[in-house]
């Protein structure tokens, strides 16, 4: 491989924007931004993920998929992701019970609608997803 082209692709990587990684739509998580979102009657799925997980990283293409696939769930439902390596051992993961990177859950006020722990089904994934747009 060119060296040239190998070095302007690892910096464009670098540079490119976490939404872009996480995947556009896809708010990354801050102190306080779940409960914010909850407390203004949304419904907030949330990613705890690791950019090293390849668990999280085919969750994170089955849920861009479903997402494109159907725009309500973009309507209807605010995308946190939380980086794994940053808050796994954070309030927003503790406070939860969250067991590992690679859990998915949807929230709604003070419910916790539906979870998903290291799981990579399409239908699953778009059945926790469906919960969200019965919320709204």
């Amino acid at each position: 491989m060119n060296r040239r082209l190998f070095l302007a692709g690892a910096v464009g990587a670098l540079a490119a924007p976490k939404w872009l990684i996480a995947g556009e739509g896809t708010l990354d998580y801050t102190p306080g931004l779940i409960n914010s979102k909850l407390a203004a009657g949304e419904t907030v799925f949330v990613d705890f993920a690791a950019s090293w997980c390849s668990t999280c990283k085919r969750q994170e293409r089955v849920i861009q998929e479903l997402r494109a696939a159907n725009p309500a769930y973009d309507e209807s439902i605010s995308f946190v992701r939380v980086d794994w390596d940053e808050y796994g051992s954070h309030e927003v993961s503790t406070s939860r019970n969250i067991p590992r990177r690679s859990t998915l859950i949807l929230l709604h006020g003070d419910e916790e609608l539906g979870r998903i722990v290291a799981g990579t089904s399409a239908d699953k994934i778009r059945a926790l997803l469906d919960k969200g747009l019965l919320s709204s």
